[in-house]
């Protein structure tokens, strides 16, 4: 037969490679159990600030340095307070949350970050910083706060602004696009500029998109003086949620439990065949439970899995791929998920625990469509897994650090007991405090407290001004009903299309509605992933469910499954060149080519890519949707955990032996079948995977040849 499996590619035989990752790193220390430890917080922040371009703060001198750090702490102890002892007044919380960020943004991000230097301090550069940088503050901070010290004034003015209050307005937008250009780069503020325009000048947009246009009047009105705009539900958010995990994530990283989640993971999968590619896929999992950020959870797991995986014989960017698409699950891993899953409670009115009892299975089948994968190329190129003298022995690893579980379980479980999520992140974060300054085998001290108090707050700064920026862009989509417009060119194209196409669909797999559906969420996700590509997962998650939440309502599909859809797609943009920040972070560490770590991190994450689509017609995946039933639930489970087994063959060119050039476009078309939420489809493709299973057997019984 002339279609025989072929051998690996040179470029592909196992050859150890050096340790070295390339990072400037020293090789992490070893604990008294033999154990290698997780990098010091300088180191990971080290690593974090050269990879993520949304914590690379310039350097500070002394004076500047305390100034920054002081504030930094200040907006710690307001969101760790208000989240204990009862918020203050929605506007009123938001503008003091905004001013800090803003004014922040401005003292530890240079106008340029390409020459970025330590600058003597001079009468035109104030403790080392531009004077205009200290102008920037001030107007950030002064027009944040007008709007609640205006606040009983305005409901006699709304509508109508004064002259004040226009300019306080406009001068905040101005500094609120710089602050985001600063930390977030173009793309973002650039959309705001385009819609504010389209606002302004809509009567000159041709067809379905023009509209009477507005005055700067009526959008510094609607953007300034209402919650519709920047003091909208996107900064509500960040305030009130977002902030209080990200400060409990570094927190319980700090006090042990990242450490105790690396040696579990190491326990766990170690000993199996490529035995650290596992261990990078579940010790990502695990402390995705944590961090809700893929470039934290990338730099902390991936400068020890890395090296690891390189030295059992995985090519660089390979296992820079590996800990890519790994880490990005961290923002859809309950409990502790992405901020795009805290604006979901605010959108859809529904408690966090139904967020996270949906988010469940879906994150499962993403981890275990990376391990798949990780698991063929094992197997395909005889990788090995570790020696026992390389592993830690889980008994002892529990022994050491279970202490550092109690704050997990704790928040989790006010949580489940219908309290809000910063009252569940208060009482995690005051355990983290007390357990880590008592527990004997990882103690820390106030000193890391307080480093653990501004690191959070740095890590918020990023994600507060591009959530203010959101609520821009938002503002206008209310303010002249454009998404409504979008939504129909775009359900009518999809129409189109699918009248089209629909006579050489197979099976009759799908109806004309069905398949307009499919292209409509086919069309969705390419423009989730294209505009992630510039744009963070959060402020992604805003636009395009502005956008695609009423084309998917319009088309029968339940509110929480469309913002899911739209969350798994946004998350995509992290490893997807040519802007891949969790790709890049650990290309960086291995020393690999970027691009082509983030080709094969966004392979790995085929199952993420499928997913979305299984639980859109298979609503029961999510569990918490209305007629849910255990009969679709099952269907779905199991098609699509097969579906993605044979996807990840399809991909590894391996599932119990090297495949033909034929199976592999099989076994791709056969997860299609097994994802179809129709019962015949699943049976037909569970067929043809078993005789691709079986085949190997009969080959070698026949000494090679199929009769």
């Amino acid at each position: 037969m002339a279609d025989t499996p072929k051998p690996p590619p040179e470029d592909e035989a196992r050859a150890p490679a050096p340790p070295q990752t390339g990072t400037g790193l020293a090789e992490p220390e070893v604990n008294e159990l033999g154990e290698r430890k997780i990098l010091s917080n300088e180191e990971v922040l080290e690593l974090e600030e050269k990879f993520d371009p949304e914590v690379r703060f310039r350097p500070l001198g002394k004076t500047a340095g305390i100034i920054a750090a002081v504030a930094l702490f200040a907006l710690s102890v307001f969101h760790y307070y208000t989240a204990g002892f009862g918020l203050l007044r929605e506007v009123t919380h938001r503008a003091v949350h905004m001013s800090f960020v803003l004014s922040l943004i401005f003292l530890v991000f240079g106008a340029r970050k390409a020459n970025y230097r330590l600058c003597p301090a001079s009468a035109l550069r104030p403790a080392g910083i531009p004077l205009y940088d200290w102008i920037l503050m001030a107007i950030a901070a002064v027009t944040t706060l007008y709007v609640p010290w205006v606040f009983s004034e305005l409901a006699f003015r709304v509508g109508n602004p004064s002259t004040l209050d226009l300019a306080m307005g406009t001068g905040l937008i101005v500094v609120l696009l710089e602050a985001t250009r600063r930390a977030m780069g173009w793309p973002l503020p650039v959309i705001a500029v385009i819609m504010i325009l389209y606002a302004m000048y809509g009567r000159h947009m041709p067809g379905l998109l023009v509209h009477p246009g507005a005055s700067w009047a009526s959008v510094v009105n609607h953007l300034y003086l209402t919650s519709q705009g920047i003091y909208g539900l996107p900064v509500g958010v960040v305030a009130t949620y977002v902030f209080h995990f990200v400060l409990f994530g570094v927190l319980a990283t700090r006090m042990g439990l990242g450490q105790l989640f690396i040696d579990g993971a190491t326990a766990i999968a170690g000993r199996l065949s490529g035995g650290p590619a596992k261990v990078s896929v579940v010790s990502s999992a695990m402390m995705g439970t944590i961090t809700g950020s893929s470039i934290a959870n990338a730099v902390t797991t991936g400068a020890l899995t890395i090296p690891a995986m390189m030295r059992v014989g995985y090519s660089r960017h390979f296992a820079a791929a590996v800990e890519a698409a790994a880490s990005a699950g961290g923002q859809i891993t309950p409990p502790i998920m992405g901020a795009a899953a805290f604006l979901m409670i605010e959108f859809l009115g529904i408690p966090y625990t139904h967020i996270m009892v949906a988010a469940l299975v879906p994150a499962f089948m993403h981890f275990f469509g990376v391990l798949m994968q990780v698991h063929f190329e094992a197997r395909r190129r005889g990788l090995r897994g570790l020696t026992k003298e390389e592993m830690p022995q889980i008994w002892k690893v529990l022994k050491r650090d279970w202490p550092t579980l109690i704050p997990l379980f704790v928040l989790v479980g006010v949580l489940m007991n219908g309290n809000t999520p910063y009252l569940a992140a208060f009482w995690g974060i005051t355990l983290c405090v007390v357990i880590g300054l008592v527990n004997p085998a990882n103690r820390i001290t106030i000193s890391d407290v307080f480093v653990a108090f501004v690191t959070g707050a740095k890590y918020a700064l990023a994600v507060g001004a591009a959530a203010a920026t959101v609520g821009i862009i938002i503002g206008i989509f209310t303010l002249t009903g454009v998404s409504f417009k979008v939504s129909y060119i775009v359900t009518q194209t999809a129409s189109d299309w699918a009248g089209a196409i629909i006579g050489v669909i197979p099976f009759g797999i799908m109806t004309i509605d069905g398949l307009t559906l499919f292209i409509t969420l086919l069309l969705t996700a390419v423009v989730c992933i294209v505009m992630g590509t510039g744009v963070p997962t959060t402020a992604n998650y805003l636009i395009m469910v502005t956008v695609a939440a009423p084309i998917l309502a319009m088309l029968g599909v339940q509110g929480i499954v469309a913002h899911f859809f739209v969350f798994y797609y946004g998350i995509l943009a992290d490893i997807t060149p040519p802007v891949a920040l969790a790709a890049y972070a650990t290309a960086g560490i291995a020393n690999a080519n970027p691009f082509s770590t983030g080709l094969t991190a966004f392979r790995l994450s085929m199952g993420k890519a499928l997913v979305p689509f299984v639980f859109v017609f298979s609503p029961s995946m999510l569990i918490m949707v209305e007629n849910f039933t255990w009969g679709e639930f099952a269907l779905a489970v199991y098609g699509c955990t097969l579906g993605i087994v044979a996807l990840s063959a399809a991909f590894s060119d391996y599932m119990t032996d090297r495949l033909f050039g034929w199976e592999r476009w099989v076994l791709a078309l056969t997860a299609f079948l097994l994802i179809a939420p129709e019962l015949y489809t699943t049976l037909i493709g569970t067929g043809i995977f078993a005789v691709i299973w079986l085949r190997p057997v009969v080959w070698r019984k026949h000494g090679g040849v199929l009769t």
